[in-house]
C-alpha cells in the first residue's frame, strides 16, 4: 500500500468509492450533488496550499483524505475514507493517510486543522481523538463549504 497525491487515473473511482461508504455502509443521506468538489479535485484540492491524497493497494483505491485551505494557516480535513477491508490497526491505512496530511500541513505552515463528521461514525471519532483531535462546538470552527448537512460533531487539531 502506498499513499500518493490524487491523480486523474483514479477520478472515476473516487465518487463511487466515497458514496458507497457514505450511503451503503453508514446510511448517510449524502448525495453526489452535495459534493461537487469530488468532480473537480485538482481545481479544489490541488491549488495553493490544499491537497488530496489517495491510498492505493495493488492498483486499487483503498483510501482518501484531503486538506482544504481555509486561509490564515487554518485547514479542513476532508474526505477521509478507508475501504472496509483495509480498516483497523492491522492495516495502518488511516494512520498513513492522516500522517501524510499532518506532515504536509506542517511543511506548509498550517497551525490548525478542523473537521466535521456525522454523529454515527463512532470509530472515526475514536480515531480522531486517539490522534490528538479535540471535540469542539460548531461555533468554534470556521464556516466553509467543508461542512456538510450531516456533520454534527466537530473537531480541532492544533499543529
Amino acid at each position: 500500500m502506498h499513499v500518493q497525491p490524487f491523480s486523474s487515473e483514479y477520478a472515476d473511482q473516487i465518487y463511487d468509492f466515497i458514496l458507497h461508504i457514505q450511503q451503503q455502509e453508514f446510511g448517510l443521506p449524502v448525495t453526489r450533488e452535495q459534493q461537487p468538489d469530488l468532480a473537480i479535485i485538482p481545481e479544489v484540492y490541488q491549488q495553493g496550499v490544499s491537497n488530496f491524497w489517495i491510498a492505493v493497494h495493488e492498483g486499487r483505491l483503498i483510501g482518501t483524505i484531503a486538506l482544504m485551505d481555509l486561509g490564515g494557516g487554518k485547514g479542513a480535513l476532508r474526505k477521509m475514507f478507508v475501504h472496509q477491508d483495509f480498516r483497523g490497526r492491522g492495516h495502518g491505512v488511516a494512520d498513513r493517510l492522516l500522517e501524510t496530511l499532518k506532515e504536509w500541513a506542517r511543511s506548509h505552515d498550517y497551525s490548525d486543522i478542523y473537521l466535521g463528521t456525522a454523529d454515527i461514525l463512532h470509530a472515526a471519532h475514536r480515531f480522531y481523538e486517539k490522534n490528538g483531535f479535540v471535540q469542539v462546538s460548531r461555533g468554534a470552527i470556521p464556516d466553509g463549504p467543508y461542512i456538510l448537512p450531516v456533520d454534527t460533531k466537530f473537531y480541532h487539531f492544533q499543529l
